[in-house]
């Protein structure tokens, strides 16, 4: 005779439940992916900007040897770099080039927050509205096709000579018209998804650019930095030998005619070094930045 079974016991097995995933393990490994990620894309950003370094070099070596100038006129990298570290007064030649860079510098900074910060707001009133960008994108045009060179005397008169307001005028307007395009592109580049959830939402046109179209035109607003990085100093060069009297841009109009060819060669080569490290720092700063948002770092506008 079988002994009858209880319920417990003529009840299958229950199947065994799926174990939780290991969200700790999940993390490291996507964190593990993004730094792998974030490390290519910096290191080819770092490699882009020494091959350029490498061939503008290989450029300015190319110039000398095939125009044949004179050696009295034209320094190569060897006579830079003689002038600079090696000759008796290496430390006097820097201690000056230093002094009228740091003038430079600030000229050019004072320029390029100018000019960014109207292109920004520009570029956010010309997509809030229709007429201004009618009204207002001719001005900028017409800036811009106007030779700086002919508008600065004007500008120097209305400001005074070596005042702020026409370094900051003078060296914004070289910086406005291509970031102030480049934002226009950016903000015009948002969703139409996201903006119709914005609107289905309630949103208006305010919010709809500072929730959709701003975040968006991340890769729009660093393209327009790293534009406006070699313009500002371009811009501060121009304002000191037309307004100011200083810096570099003044101190390379007396080296002419005082025959410092050594001293005009090592002012050009600190320019265009620092302006070529300033960009290529804006891109890194920009991959490490589109990376971690998980933005396209390929796109360039």
């Amino acid at each position: 005779m079988t002994t009858p079974k209880t319920p417990a016991q003529a009840a299958p097995a229950a199947p065994a439940s799926p174990q939780p995933p290991d969200v700790a393990a999940l993390r490291r490994q996507i964190r593990s992916t993004a730094l792998k990620a974030l490390g290519r894309a910096v290191g080819k950003s770092v490699l882009i900007g020494l091959s350029t370094f490498a061939i503008v070099l290989l450029l300015w070596l190319a110039v000398l040897a095939f125009f044949g100038i004179s050696p009295y006129i034209a320094k190569g990298p060897l006579d830079v770099w003689e002038f600079l570290v090696v000759d008796e007064d290496a430390a006097a030649n820097r201690a000056v080039l230093g002094a009228n860079l740091g003038v430079t510098m600030g000229h050019a900074f004072t320029g390029f927050i100018v000019g960014l910060v109207v292109a920004i707001l520009g570029a956010v009133l010309f997509r809030v509205s229709k007429g201004a960008e009618s009204a207002l994108m001719p001005v900028a045009v017409l800036l811009r096709s106007v030779p700086l060179i002919a508008l600065a005397p004007v500008i120097i008169l209305i400001f005074g000579t070596g005042s702020q307001g026409s370094v900051a005028v003078i060296g914004g307007i070289v910086v406005l018209f291509p970031a102030l395009v480049t934002m226009v592109f950016g903000l015009k580049a948002a969703s139409p998804e996201m903006l119709d959830v914005v609107a289905v939402y309630g949103g208006g046109t305010l919010t709809a650019v500072r929730k959709v179209a701003l975040p968006g035109a991340l890769p729009s607003l660093f393209a327009a930095i790293r534009i406006s990085v070699p313009g500002a100093i371009t811009g501060a060069l121009l304002v000191e030998m037309l307004s100011t009297g200083d810096g570099i841009g003044f101190s390379t109009l007396q080296y002419i005619p005082q025959a410092k060819f050594a001293d005009l060669w090592a002012a050009v080569v600190v320019v265009t070094a620092i302006s070529l490290a300033l960009y290529f720092v804006v891109q890194v700063l920009e991959t490490i930045v589109l990376t971690r948002m998980g933005m396209n770092t390929d796109r360039r506008n």
